[in-house]
């Protein structure tokens, strides 16, 4: 009986060869990076993919979400926009949460 592994590798040749895998949209090219998940701490990770796999989507994860958010709409925006320093507040007061959040969950060996 084949391991898991080697029918993943099996189906992904057959694919390959059906030229299933060629006709993607996104064949050949990187995948979109999630700065939600860079910004995750390693070691929080494996635990926050766990839960999102399961259905929920610890307010960590959401928090760094609008995080990445923020930056993205920070980076398009002139500092002399109207919503530019309520938006750079908003973000600092975001980082500030989900660092307090994460060190928390270190202390209390909820890791």
């Amino acid at each position: 009986m084949p391991t898991l592994d080697e029918q993943i590798a099996h189906s992904l040749e057959q694919s390959r060869k059906n030229g299933e895998l060629q006709s993607a949209k996104s064949w050949g090219k990187p995948l979109a990076e999630d700065q939600a998940f860079s910004d995750t701490p390693d070691e929080f990770r494996l635990p926050f993919k766990m839960l999102k796999d399961a259905g929920y989507v610890p307010p960590e994860v959401e928090m760094m979400k609008e995080i990445a958010a923020l930056k993205e709409e920070l980076d398009g925006l002139s500092s002399s926009a109207p919503s530019f320093e309520a938006k750079r507040a908003r973000l600092t007061d975001l980082r500030l949460k989900v660092a307090v959040r994460l060190e928390s969950m270190r202390g209390n060996g909820r890791l």
